[in-house]
């Protein structure tokens, strides 16, 4: 009978991965940052992130629209949501933390100051910028 053993590279895979708390170091500025991103930017796994990014591909349109065109929606009863109303789509789009800070630059806001606002009143001050932009995009 013949023992063969496994260098730790060679182990088969059985189940979810394990950290080694003996090696290495802890950060906690890692997990700190983990916890404090926002929900479409926080993953559990390669896998999580390569699932979520090829959805949005696949559902992701390319479009040129003007500025002044473009109509952002809030309510009141819930403070936390903003959606856009792009011309020729039916429904409103939810933007993303990377989009609604590209928005912001568009229109010269303050990304950091206009994630700390309400909804309504981040919306009133974006449906401005829109309206008074000169451009496309």
């Amino acid at each position: 009978m013949t023992m063969m053993t496994l260098s730790r590279s060679e182990q088969p895979v059985s189940g979810g991965f394990r950290v080694d708390v003996s090696c290495g170091e802890r950060i906690g500025r890692v997990s700190s940052e983990w916890f404090s991103r926002p929900d479409d930017e926080r993953y559990l796994s390669l896998t999580d992130l390569y699932d979520a990014v090829r959805r949005r591909a696949d559902c992701a349109q390319t479009r040129t629209v003007e500025s002044r065109a473009v109509r952002v929606e809030a309510s009141r009863d819930n403070a936390e949501r903003l959606a856009l109303t792009m011309p020729g789509r039916s429904e409103p789009v939810a933007p993303t933390h990377w989009s609604f800070g590209q928005l912001c630059s568009l229109v010269g806001a303050p990304t950091s100051y206009m994630r700390q606002l309400p909804a309504p009143l981040a919306g009133i001050n974006l449906q401005h910028g829109l309206l008074s932009h000169r451009g496309l995009s």
